[in-house]
């Protein structure tokens, strides 16, 4: 697994666990850094803050291209994937599109369930579609 991969894991572990326990994401990763010996790479900051600085235009375009899913319906890994990927998608220049999408499906693969994987190459390939449009 590359260092970015291993990255966007750790941003998915952030977001989860601040989504699950009511928590600023941001104090998840203070904590993690006081009390662990864990290192979180300044890309996985990256993501996180980026998340956060764009994730009411994210879960915008997320509710409004999901087709049958509202965002309270979608399992939450699912949701922190999606996010993740639609900020690297729209909001990060240096990761291509493609690898945007993919490095999150390969992610459901893992971690979620057996639908989710096409799912979010669904959702997201279709805000790679539209991306011209979107920020325009």
């Amino acid at each position: 697994m590359s260092a970015r991969s291993k990255a966007r894991r750790r941003a998915l572990d952030i977001l989860f666990e601040a989504e699950q326990r009511d928590m600023a994401a941001l104090e998840v990763i203070r904590a993690r850094r006081e009390k662990t010996d864990i290192v979180i790479a300044d890309y996985t900051v990256d993501i996180v803050e980026g998340v956060l600085e764009h994730q009411e235009q994210i879960d915008e375009f997320l509710s409004t291209y999901s087709q049958g899913w509202t965002l309270d319906r979608m399992p939450a890994v699912d949701l922190m994937l999606l996010r993740i990927g639609c900020w690297e998608l729209l909001y990060n220049d240096d990761v291509p599109d493609g690898v945007a999408v993919s490095e999150a499906v390969e992610l459901a693969k893992m971690l979620s369930t057996d639908e989710s994987p096409k799912f979010i190459n669904g959702l997201l390939g279709r805000l790679q579609q539209l991306k011209p449009t979107l920020l325009a």
